[in-house]
């Protein structure tokens, strides 16, 4: 069965952005799985128990220690077994009598847990906000719920990456283990004040906001960067919205409240410290993997960072030995955000997430009111639920600076009635695409509409009834971004769209496989060979390469599809060959 292709349409240098992504997509785009809670599955079989009669309690494994509250509220419909600091080994083992699992960050639920649950888990509830110990692609294919509490711990962490900030400017871990040493050096640990300095939160969800608050109780002036975070909530609280490269650039202090995803891994990194102002200071309470570490340790040494206050790391524990651990103008904690007795009673609120999905899960329609059954509309939607997350996926990464996306416009090009066509799997699909890449939510049927409200993305939809056969529920989507910046000018065509059958005025056919490298450029020979020779030096393999242009010896944009990233340095060499004007690398 052949692939389905599509093109990206982009020209004009105007920064601001209608985005628009359209494809005409028919049913011979093949796709190996779907990246979807239900994959494979009849709508009973979702969230039904496995247990041996219709009276019997569900089995409710806590593997980390839960709130009274929160246990209390579980043994009243459930059979609860709490087993904490399991093995992975254990872990496994248990996990097959089990319909549902709750954890904190310190377990991880992994694939081989779902393998090995052999279908009985249904849900596995987070106690916490972030869902990254969670392996939602192996959730997803075993179909399996993840639920999370998000704010249960806000305000203790919040809490901790204020006592962590002030702690750092007045040497007080340094200062009180010298006191203990038998030293009085007074002189060696001046601090620096609060007041009157910039304060750069980087992710502004609700625990950005709750240490924004607090940091202006002390005086700071505070800014924030975050594609998503609402305008006029910052402006409530006195905060203003910069661009990422201007918040690290201004900053006195950079407090980190960013999920861990595929964008903001290493976000801060040898590039991003070399643009912080020289003795910038830097507190994560938000994920470990945020931070390259090694090169934090080398921005420690050359003085580019004055201190660091870590409560997370990439691996936890970590090891003693570790240099960034021991480093002298570093204070550690041992991932304390969640940690105090009235946010421990605050998660009891993942026991009411988890207990409806087990308990009355069995007819999917409690949570999801299909008029038809989820297995029918997936079959016959299937060539076009990957599609349509690529097309979020792809949209988002082409937008940059500003507020981030706030308007979506989905337009469904079908010869069928509109009750005959239902696109609420393909909607769910673009939201997960748009909000996953940049957030630690996971979208699926159940809470797409929702989350895409929660962070004040407005989603319409539109229909163009066309003449012809309705045996195709599709002929094409279009998702169209509006008043956004794109991180690829020529993104942006005459009339303020980006189109999947076109690169502006160029014709260029992109399969939406693997990875792209869009590059617009001067038309001359051997730039096909320049830039695979630059690939090709570092074994990553080019599955397709497509050039539109408008005449020869003109302007040309070239699309490369890669299987493999390529290294910053390969990306940056092909960014210096002197023909090419821009680039952008887009991860599908």
């Amino acid at each position: 069965m052949a692939t389905s292709t599509t093109s990206l349409n982009v020209p004009s240098l105007n920064p601001k952005l209608s985005s628009s992504l359209s494809i005409s997509s028919t049913p011979q785009f093949s796709v190996s799985s779907l990246n979807f809670r239900t994959h494979g599955r009849g709508t009973r079989r979702f969230i039904v128990l496995a247990t041996a009669g219709l009276d019997a309690k569900p089995t409710v494994l806590v593997a980390e220690k839960l709130g009274a509250a929160g246990l209390d509220l579980l043994k009243e419909f459930a059979n609860v077994d709490c087993s904490y600091n399991l093995s992975p080994e254990e872990l496994n083992t248990k996990i097959s009598l089990c319909d549902a699992l709750i954890v904190r960050s310190g377990t991880k639920v992994s694939r081989e847990v779902f393998e090995s649950s052999g279908g009985r888990l249904k849900v596995v509830g987070r106690a916490g906000v972030g869902i990254d110990n969670v392996d939602l692609a192996a959730a997803t294919e075993h179909g399996c719920l993840v639920v999370n509490a998000p704010t249960a711990n806000t305000v203790a962490a919040a809490e901790h990456g204020i006592a962590l900030l002030a702690a750092m400017a007045r040497n007080v871990a340094q200062a009180d283990a010298s006191v203990k040493a038998g030293k009085w050096l007074r002189n060696k640990y001046v601090g620096v004040s609060l007041v009157g300095k910039t304060l750069a939160v980087m992710g502004f969800g609700k625990v950005g906001t709750e240490v924004a608050r607090r940091a202006k109780g002390l005086g700071m002036h505070v800014i924030a960067h975050d594609p998503y975070a609402p305008a006029d909530r910052a402006r409530a609280i006195g905060v203003e919205l910069v661009t990422f490269d201007e918040a690290i650039a201004t900053a006195d202090f950079i407090s980190l409240h960013m999920p861990l995803t595929p964008t903001t891994s290493k976000m801060l990194n040898d590039e991003t410290f070399g643009k912080m102002k020289k003795g910038v200071r830097i507190v994560n309470v938000a994920r470990g993997g945020v931070i390259d570490e090694e090169a934090l340790v080398r921005a420690l040494d050359s003085g580019i960072v004055a201190q660091a206050a870590l409560d997370v790391f990439r691996k936890e524990p970590p090891s003693p030995e570790s240099k960034l651990v021991q480093h002298e103008n570093v204070i550690v904690t041992p991932h304390l955000g969640a940690s105090t007795v009235e946010a421990q009673c605050l998660v009891a609120p993942v026991s009411s997430l988890v207990l409806p999905l087990v308990n009355h899960g069995s007819d999917l329609r409690d949570i999801m009111p299909f008029h038809v059954s989820l297995q029918q509309v997936l079959s016959e939607l299937k060539p076009y639920v990957i599609l349509a997350e690529k097309l979020g996926r792809l949209a988002v990464q082409l937008v940059t600076g500003g507020s981030g996306v706030k308007s979506v416009k989905v337009t469904y090009a079908s010869a069928r009635a509109p009750d005959d066509l239902d696109t609420r799997v393909l909607r769910a699909m673009i939201t997960k695409g748009i909000i996953e890449p940049i957030s630690s939510v996971f979208v699926n049927l159940v809470n797409a509409d929702f989350t895409a409200k929660q962070r004040g993305v407005r989603i319409t939809e539109e229909r163009i009834v066309l003449d012809g056969s309705p045996e195709a529920p599709l002929e094409s989507i279009q998702v169209q971004i509006a008043n956004v910046e794109s991180k690829f000018a020529s993104a942006i065509s005459d009339t303020g769209e980006i189109r999947l059958t076109r690169v502006g005025s160029f014709e260029v056919d992109v399969s939406l496989e693997g990875s792209i490298i869009l590059c617009r450029q001067v038309d001359q020979p051997g730039m096909i060979g320049k830039v695979g020779s630059i690939l090709g030096q570092e074994n990553v393999n080019v599955s397709f390469m497509s050039v539109g242009r408008i005449a020869p010896r003109k302007q040309a944009v070239m699309a490369i599809g890669v299987d493999d990233q390529p290294s910053k340095q390969s990306l940056q060499r092909i960014g210096e060959i002197p023909a090419i004007e821009e680039f952008v690398f887009l991860k599908l």
